[in-house]
């Protein structure tokens, strides 16, 4: 699509005037950052009907994005995008930030601390990455994705910008903005016209060069951090430690550490004391006081900086959720200033978590047999599913429907799951990364053996072989009620399964 762009001066210096950029931020100074103040979410707007000319529109702007370099093809800089903030004239700067960054459970505690800062009256923004099923769930208001049309109009307001920055990138000898770095420039864009108070950001891919890491947060988290990404962040764990860590530039912020293994933790904690942030580690100045399995969750006693939160239900199954859940609180304590004298409301923290929803983790889709989706990914990741699959569920047969990304692990996924697994489905999604199913399932056999493994060409030829063998449980116990399926192996995977089982993006 051609449009008019201005011609960039050497300098770059570029106001709002300058451009006529037509969004909202002239409103921002208006915006109140107390913590007491209720009105973000009373004033947040219904949802509004999405037209077949909204995805008319979606769909042509995902083209026109995807056209960009691909979030796999990476030139590790911040000026693509510090340019962009620059020209727009800095919407980061215009409301707070939690940042989240780490190798697993960042979006489900991303999902976490904006469930409980929306209970505490904050109107919320929150960057995810991937999406499962809609790229508008990057882009979150108000607890819930961004509407169709307010993505494209952001994008067509923003793009004479980027396109600016790709020149002068391009000018440089590199490359122009990818298309990560242009959906955060959208995504802070839309916080700012909005506007939001205060923003929950996942880190894309490592943190130091991450396109995230314009903000200055007001508190970090870092995430559990294993193995992943190593041809970009490095071979070791401390290496890609240095990298996660490298969000962590505000000397007045608050730094959350989720557990850790001992050279990421030394790391993490020297880059906090470098830039002179605080620290609170889980399992040291918070954690799970107790945790009991319940229907459709857990309850959970949560020690946070503020004291002990009692009788708190959590929607989300497993140990690693019930960890995240004290991550997440601790977060939401540390951007309140939460103290032993001065603890959250505990009625409030409860009515946060009630509200928690985290699409594809561990997410129940059918009751007869259980199904679950689950975005699982790396063997870390796969770790944790098995763990919450043995500590909250006892099936009889557990059938898996696996498909896997060709860059990802499969040998250290399939490994971490066979012990839950009675057997396996071996299928692959559309993405055209996808492991080839007949090779995956040769290295599923040397895991499995060759009786426990199947495979089928397409997801719900797979499920359907999947349900097939999991029913086998009526003939050998009696009761169906013994048996489930996970489909899991790659965020695609469980994308596709979302829009097999009709979910709507969230």
């Amino acid at each position: 699509m051609d449009r008019d762009v201005p011609e960039l001066p050497e300098q770059y210096d570029i106001t709002l005037e300058d451009t006529g950029l037509k969004l909202n931020l002239d409103a921002l100074g208006e915006a109140s950052l107390d913590a007491s103040d209720m009105s973000g979410v009373e004033d947040a707007p219904r949802p509004r009907p999405v037209t077949e000319r909204d995805m008319v529109e979606l769909r042509r702007v995902e083209a026109e994005l995807l056209e960009r370099f691909g979030e796999t093809q990476i030139d590790p800089t911040l000026e693509r995008v510090r340019l962009v903030m620059d020209l727009l004239g800095e919407p980061q700067e215009s409301f707070r930030t939690i940042h989240v960054a780490g190798t697993n459970g960042k979006t489900s505690t991303t999902r976490m601390i904006e469930s409980l800062l929306r209970a505490f009256g904050h109107r919320v923004g929150r960057t995810t990455s991937p999406h499962l099923q809609s790229i508008t769930e990057r882009v979150g208001i108000d607890g819930a994705p961004i509407h169709p049309a307010d993505f494209v109009a952001v994008y067509d307001q923003i793009a004479p910008y980027m396109a600016m920055a790709d020149e002068q990138s391009m000018r440089q000898g590199g490359q122009r903005l990818s298309y990560f770095e242009a959906l955060v420039c959208i995504a802070y864009a839309a916080f700012a016209d909005a506007p939001v108070e205060v923003a929950v950001v996942e880190v894309g891919m490592g943190g130091r060069w991450d396109a995230t890491n314009v903000v200055q947060a007001d508190v970090n988290v870092i995430m559990p951090i294993a193995l992943d990404h190593t041809e970009y962040l490095g071979d070791t764990i401390a290496d890609i430690a240095g990298e996660k860590a490298g969000i962590i530039t505000n000397s007045d912020s608050v730094t959350i550490v989720a557990d850790q293994e001992e050279d990421a933790m030394r790391v993490v904690l020297e880059a906090a004391v470098e830039a002179g942030s605080a620290v609170a580690r889980l399992g040291s100045e918070f954690g799970v006081a107790d945790a009991t399995v319940a229907v459709g969750g857990q309850n959970l006693t949560l020690r946070g900086l503020g004291g002990e939160y009692g009788e708190v239900f959590l929607p989300l199954s497993g140990p690693h959720q019930a960890r995240n859940a004290a991550v997440a609180l601790a977060a939401v304590e540390a951007f309140h200033g939460a103290s032993s004298q001065r603890p959250l409301d505990a009625d409030t923290v409860r009515e946060g978590f009630a509200q928690v929803a985290s699409p594809g983790r561990l997410e129940r889709v059918r009751g007869t047999p259980t199904t679950f989706i689950d975005a699982t990914h790396n063997p870390h990741g796969a770790r944790a599913l098995a763990d919450a699959l043995s500590a909250d569920f006892d099936f009889t047969r557990l059938i898996g429907v696996v498909a896997v990304l060709g860059d990802k692990d499969a040998v250290g996924i399939l490994t971490a799951l066979e012990p839950v697994l009675t057997e396996v489905v071996i299928t692959q999604n559309t993405s055209p990364r996808a492991l080839d199913a007949y090779e995956l399932a040769e290295i599923a056999r040397e895991i499995f053996g060759d009786e426990r493994v199947h495979v089928a060409d397409r997801l719900a030829e797979a499920y359907e072989l999947a349900v097939e063998l999991a029913e086998d449980a009526l003939a050998e116990v009696g009761v169906q009620s013994g048996s489930g399926v996970v489909i899991t192996g790659s965020v695609v995977t469980a994308g596709e399964a979302r829009t097999m089982f009709g979910k709507e993006p969230q």
